[in-house]
């Protein structure tokens, strides 16, 4: 027997299968998508099994040296997925498997996670004569088939081994899960009409692409669960994705709730024991629904009966890094594949999906109401006009609110969409700003560990007032993080308590769902948090939401800095009076700008129709479709004069597309790489891939120029 192995290096000279002889003992046990151990260069390493034949290969083959796997890691589905996404993202094809896998799957992993089991006993046959300590044990069987280990020991541990070895008693193994799944079902909420107009409008037996677009607070998780208990009822499976952790944790605690046990889930706050136990367990056809973050999108779900993608406007469904996929554009072709629907739901459909939707490639329901209650009052801020008002960084206007609010024992969550202390340190006497050593970047200041952080590479460092470069002691921090906030706010609302949601304060496992759980128990009165508060929370007791500074997404140098803004300001406003009455209050120097002004009307379809006019005059998505080449170098002499010849061979090629750059990426340095990027706009580019893929080929063994390309990207 010969396999084709694929295996664990990604640089893209090997991306191909390699042949091995396969010896007679392990014969039995070779599969596809399989992990085995090969020799390879000198080397021993991992790899997939990819293809079985008998065939001669004309050449000395090396034998496989040891099979790493009992059970498939790689299903048939996930084969041809693969091959699939490597052509949509011109990455090599071991890295999109390696995406698709949690860590203890990989190739090349070599931290070994255990299997853990639980020990029961079984009864087998009665004896006549058993002492006082076997008869207790005997009596536990009654009225059960199996018997925790560690119950028959707290009786007796000699009288345990005497009844084995009689053959009285048989131990039996059961796997034990270390993630624990609430099994506790509650009511489930009649729909209104409006949600059952919108179920009854979704085909379960065909692929279509449904863009479901609901005011927040319309109800469209009750619509998802309405829709997997119909695939359920059909004997098939769901997955569900949702964009963030937090939104996660709520997730699972309400299809628990719904669906009990059957919920499998998938992200990056597990540990690698709980993701390897889930992986399996979806893969054992023990979970009925996977409910994940981006990469359970490649969960190895059989009879797959429905894909739902939550908040689908989310950027974070987009990999940024290689492979640069996007969980949209692999979830239509597992949809596809299954002949099943898909549904994209959001308050703030990408533009994208809205003029799909407009165009009829994508069915459009709409949910216009939200349920028990009305939409915000929303009050626009402009700081211009209260700069002297001001307590730090909070508006007259929105301090009055908070105090209305909290006095009442109601809760407000606020927003500052930037994280740490400040902005960045500068130096009053000279001028200086501190930036990192590896990036062209500030770093920014962390009052609670007192240090200075690059956010971008990681680098940090202590942080002391003396100029490093006048050597005065004038360091200070200018603009504003969430640190600095949560300061002003114990100072402003001393009586209330104030809880701080970021990425600082929840990198440790599980502080998502406990800073969650600690404002849902109304043990805090104040959340404030960065965009993570944004998106789908649901908080019966909030009435009021602010949000510090509105301009912070709306000036960054993108053609989506508009979008992404009334977006996630859109959505934090929904946050607000999902029981009751609610308001919001947004601060902003620019009120006359569309996509704050717009916010006041929650209207979605205007500003849809606004920011599509800019998008057709400049040549962007929807009506453009967009790839981002950057190139980077630690030569920034070299750079320049590679990408000016990458440059001249596009233009050469690519005779129907418009090709801009070479511009400085930002950060123009990072992790001591220089960066410039090459934007390239096409309606439709025969010769796009085969060009991009020779481009690829040509620097492939190059270590001074590396070339990324990532096709349709969120933000450059």
């Amino acid at each position: 027997m010969v396999i084709g192995v694929l295996v664990e290096i990604t640089n893209k000279n090997v991306d191909k299968l390699f042949y091995y002889k396969v010896p007679k003992n392990l014969e039995k046990d070779i599969r596809i998508g399989i992990r085995v151990k090969v020799p390879f260069a000198n080397k021993k390493l991992e790899g997939f099994v990819l293809e079985i034949t008998n065939k001669k290969i004309d050449m000395d083959l090396k034998e496989v040296i040891a099979i790493v796997d009992n059970e498939i890691v790689l299903t048939e589905e996930l084969i041809k997925l693969g091959k699939e996404m490597k052509e949509l993202t011109l990455a090599s094809l071991i890295s999109c498997y390696q995406a698709m896998l949690p860590k203890a799957l990989k190739a090349k992993n070599n931290t070994l996670i255990n299997k853990k089991y639980d020990v029961y006993y079984r009864l087998n046959k009665k004896e006549e004569k058993f002492n006082s300590k076997q008869q207790e044990i005997i009596s536990l069987f009654k009225d059960k088939k199996l018997v925790p280990r560690q119950e028959i020991i707290n009786i007796s541990l000699s009288s345990l081994n005497t009844l084995v070895k009689k053959g009285v008693l048989t131990k039996v193994e059961k796997e034990h899960y270390r993630l624990e799944h609430n099994n506790e079902k509650v009511k489930k909420h009649p729909l209104t009409a409006e949600q059952k107009e919108v179920v009854r409008k979704v085909d379960m037996d065909r692929f279509n692409t449904y863009l479901l677009y609901g005011v927040t607070g319309s109800g469209k998780t009750e619509v998802y669960m309405e829709l997997i208990e119909k695939a359920l009822e059909k004997g098939k499976r769901a997955l569900v994705l949702v964009p963030e952790i937090s939104l996660t944790e709520q997730m699972i605690d309400r299809f628990e709730k719904r669906f009990g046990t059957s919920i499998a889930t998938l992200h990056s706050s597990l540990s690698e024991g709980e993701k390897y136990d889930e992986y399996r367990r979806i893969s054992k056809g023990e979970a009925d629904v996977v409910i994940g973050a981006r990469s359970a999108v490649f969960a190895p779900i059989s009879n797959l009966g429905i894909v739902v993608i939550d908040e689908e406007h989310s950027e974070s469904y987009k990999q940024d890094s290689t492979p640069r996929y996007n969980a949209i554009d692999i979830a239509k072709i597992r949809a596809k594949d299954n002949n099943i629907p898909l549904i994209l739901g959001s308050a703030t459909p990408l533009l994208e999906s809205f003029a799909r939707a407009n165009k009829k490639v994508y069915k459009l329901l709409t949910l216009k109401n939200r349920i028990n209650t009305t939409l915000p009052a929303i009050e626009i801020v402009d700081l211009n006009k209260e700069i002297k008002s001001m307590q730090g960084h909070f508006s007259s206007t929105l301090i009055e609110k908070m105090k209305e609010k909290l006095a009442r024992g109601e809760q407000v969550i606020l927003l500052l969409n930037r994280r740490g202390y400040s902005s960045f340190v500068t130096c009053q006497n000279c001028g200086e700003v501190i930036k990192c050593p590896h990036c062209d970047i500030t770093l920014t200041y962390h009052k609670t560990s007192h240090n200075l952080r690059c956010h971008y590479c990681g680098y940090a460092t202590k942080f002391y007032d003396k100029c490093p470069n006048c050597q005065e002691h004038a360091l200070k921090d200018l603009g504003v993080g969430t640190q600095k906030i949560e300061e002003e706010l114990k100072n402003l609302f001393p009586d209330n308590k104030v809880i701080r949601m970021d990425f600082d304060t929840t990198s440790r496992k599980g502080m998502h769902e406990k800073i969650i759980n600690t404002f849902k128990n109304h043990e805090a009165d104040i959340l404030l948090g960065t965009q993570v508060v944004a998106k789908g929370l649901d908080f019966p007791n909030v009435t009021l939401v602010g949000v510090i500074n509105a301009d912070t997404s709306l000036n960054i140098p993108d053609f989506r800095s508009s979008e992404n803004t009334f977006s996630l300001l859109l959505q934090v406003a929904g946050r607000s009076g999902r029981r009751n009455k609610g308001e919001v209050v947004i601060q902003t120097y620019n009120p006359d700008h569309y996509a704050i002004k717009l916010l006041n009307e929650h209207n979605y379809e205007k500003f849809y129709q606004q920011e599509m006019m800019i998008r057709r005059n400049l040549k962007y998505p929807p009506y453009y479709y967009l790839v981002h080449i950057r190139v980077s170098s630690k030569k920034e002499d070299l750079l320049s004069l590679e990408t000016k010849k990458i440059i001249g061979a596009l233009k050469r090629n690519l005779k129907e597309t418009i090709i801009l750059g070479p511009s400085i990426s930002n950060p123009y340095k990072l992790n001591n790489n220089f960066r410039l990027s090459i934007i390239l706009k096409y309606k439709y580019e025969e010769r796009l891939n085969d060009t991009l893929n020779k481009l690829i080929d040509h620097y492939k063994g190059n270590n001074n120029i590396k070339i990324d390309i990532d096709f349709n990207p969120r933000h450059f």
